[in-house]
């Protein structure tokens, strides 16, 4: 399938071309089993301040993790080391994205994923069988179907494990002889029964502050990571070019023909800055929303209010729209998060419609759909 016709192309497909210049360019050490050294890594996510020459083209490797610069540095030598690699935070703070991009810089690859749930069983991350040639044949490799695990320690290859505190803590247990030892005992296998991880493997985790306490990590396992805080944005200009860049970025996949408004931009970073802050930027005091107000959140909003301009308006953003949809935003968790977003509108926004106007003043009057 083509990349143009995926809904959500992996990161391996969609800077295909900024991977292969980085690649033909590299010439700084390597560890074993990566395919680029871990300046080239570096450069991957943080972006190039000069294009690279590659196939008689000039291939301009951009910016993509708008964050903490020193957190994706360590981040990568923490996976050229022998420990895993533990990111925690608020939902939204971009843990996954930084995850894929790390995946498909090293290992070519961000596919090789275990999504955790409550559901997650332990031969969803190590193996499982193709039971008709187990009886035919009885338990031979041929009859074993490996899942990601089995897959990063055979080709060495990162493994990413997403939500992990969202799988039962037993399961979670069944890494820590993986992580300590490298190596994966099948003993069902007479012959081959151990597979010993090849250089290159490592794992990626990612854990939610937020369901800290629904299946602890032990402290067994929790010496084998490194782990890195992901903090939320706290640039309210930062924020808000991580909307456009994003927002840009989906409506390119899905080939809808609208610019971005950055004033519109502007004020939905400000409202989420503000609400997860508790305070604006007049001063004024905030009840915060139990709801997760990240940037990840922030995109959603916009991008629908894009949508919706798109194929129902006439490509000009509707600040009732946005407000409504700002409305499902908020409401996902507690009702009274509702009072409190109208609080919002009649203290903050108020202000700065009096204080602004313009389209200020236009999302102050749509406050009517808060209801």
């Amino acid at each position: 399938m083509e990349a143009r016709t995926q809904l959500k192309p992996p990161v391996e497909v969609r800077y295909r071309e900024e991977l292969e210049a980085l690649k033909a360019a590299d010439t700084g050490r390597r560890p074993l089993g990566w395919q680029m050294s871990p300046r080239a890594v570096r450069t991957f996510i943080l972006g190039s301040r000069e294009p690279i020459s590659w196939n008689g083209r000039q291939i301009t490797v951009r910016k993509k993790y708008l964050g903490n610069d020193a957190l994706v540095e360590r981040c990568i030598i923490t996976l050229a080391g022998s420990r895993g690699l533990m990111l925690v935070g608020e939902p939204g703070t971009a843990k996954t994205m930084l995850s894929e991009l790390l995946s498909a810089a090293i290992s070519g690859t961000s596919l090789n994923t275990i999504q955790g749930t409550a559901g997650t069983t332990e031969d969803m991350i190590k193996y499982s069988w193709n039971y008709a040639l187990l009886l035919a044949k009885g338990p031979v490799r041929e009859a074993l179907v490996p899942a990601p695990l089995y897959v990063g320690m055979e080709q060495g290859i990162l493994t990413r494990f997403e939500e992990i505190t969202r799988t039962p803590a037993e399961i979670q247990d069944s890494l820590i002889s993986v992580l300590s030892d490298k190596v994966l005992n099948v003993p069902e296998l007479a012959q081959d029964g151990v597979l010993f991880a090849k250089a290159g493997f490592n794992v990626i985790g990612t854990a939610n502050t937020r369901d800290k306490g629904v299946n602890e990590m032990s402290s067994a396992l929790k010496r084998r990571f490194n782990f890195e805080t992901v903090a939320p944005v706290r640039d309210v200009a930062l924020e808000k070019q991580i909307i456009l860049n994003e927002v840009r970025e989906l409506a390119r996949e899905n080939q809808i023909d609208m610019e971005a408004d950055e004033d519109v931009a502007e004020i939905l970073a400000s409202t989420f800055h503000e609400l997860r802050e508790g305070v604006s930027s007049m001063g004024h005091r905030i009840d915060r929303p139990a709801a997760v107000m990240s940037t990840a959140e922030a995109v959603s909003v916009y991008y629908q209010t894009m949508l919706t301009a798109y194929y129902y308006g006439d490509l000009q953003m509707d600040m009732g729209c946005l407000v409504q949809n700002l409305v499902g935003a908020v409401q996902k968790e507690n009702n009274d998060d509702l009072e409190k977003l109208r609080g919002y509108f009649q203290t903050v926004i108020r202000d700065k419609g009096g204080k602004e106007g313009g389209l200020w003043n236009s999302y102050y009057e749509a406050r009517k759909y808060l209801r």
